[in-house]
């Protein structure tokens, strides 16, 4: 399969990043896009902001503590990204639970400057509801999205040098209701108590999907990442007792909505999150 466009006589390689608030996001939410990008030759990358020290499900007096356990984590994202055939991995080093607390211009700046470097056309995060109402997921939509405008602007100068990029497509990950349910059959109800309000799943409409991408070739692919999750795996207990139906059901497709694209548009849904660049 072909992985670039003739440009003045030049062959642009495609290039993927997806920036994501904590390990494991990546498998759980973009396993089946990074994986099957990947496999179709395209350069995939990930910037994750924390290592998900906060992320313990087990017994209680056995959490090895934040410092250690986030090195733990951060060793299973580095494994779960080699198996989706991630190229690249970095970590803008935030702690888990306080990224919505982090200095915005620090953020914007630190993502801004990887895009500068990698150079990719098409950038995924979390929507603006955060999944789920997740502080950190929000606050990484919002980094994010200011970092894609950050990166193009010739006025902002790049500490390391590097010159502007304008990335062509954003997207964040849209859930329908129906499939929001599918995952919290699995999961467990998907709710959080922020500042006094209960905030849940709640899923987005149909409409306004704009981009449905097949992955279900690809759940085998996406359940080996998970599974590096091993910390997480109590609270994933569910997922090995499924049948093969019911992972096809879980990993078959990823809904986003197109944030913007400078290169195609219009009310027909994609299935190719690089639509308009081949």
């Amino acid at each position: 399969m072909r992985t670039g466009e003739e440009y003045e006589g030049t062959t642009t390689t495609l290039r993927l990043l997806a920036v994501l608030a904590h390990p494991d996001d990546e498998s759980l939410g973009y396993g089946g896009i990074l994986a099957r990008y990947a496999a179709e030759g395209v350069e995939t990358n990930v910037v994750t902001a924390t290592r998900g020290e906060r992320g313990w499900f087990g017994d209680p007096g056995e959490n090895p503590g934040l410092e250690a356990l986030g090195r733990i984590r951060e060793g299973e994202l580095r494994a779960a990204c080699r198996e989706l055939g991630v190229g690249r991995l970095e970590l803008l080093g935030y702690v888990d639970g306080e990224l919505d607390q982090a200095d915005p211009q620090e953020a914007i700046a630190k993502i801004a400057e990887y895009l500068r470097e990698m150079r990719p056309q098409v950038v995924l995060t979390f929507g603006q509801d955060g999944a789920y109402g997740h502080p950190d997921h929000i606050a990484i939509c919002q980094f994010t999205t200011a970092a894609v405008v950050r990166a193009a602007d010739p006025g902002y100068i790049s500490p390391a040098g590097h010159p502007p990029h304008a990335v062509s497509k954003l997207y964040y990950m849209a859930d329908t209701a129906e499939a929001m349910a599918v995952y919290q059959s699995v999961f467990g109800d998907l709710v959080m108590h922020i500042d006094g309000v209960e905030r849940r799943a709640i899923g987005w409409p149909e409409w306004e999907i704009t981009t449905r991408v097949a992955t279900e070739e690809y759940w085998p692919v996406v359940w080996r990442a998970v599974s590096c999750h091993r910390t997480q795996l109590p609270g994933y207990a569910a997922l090995a007792e499924l049948p093969e139906a019911q992972h096809r059901a879980l990993w078959g497709s990823r809904g986003l909505y197109r944030a913007f694209s400078t290169v195609n548009g219009g009310r027909e849904r994609e299935d190719d999150i690089f639509a308009g660049l081949r």
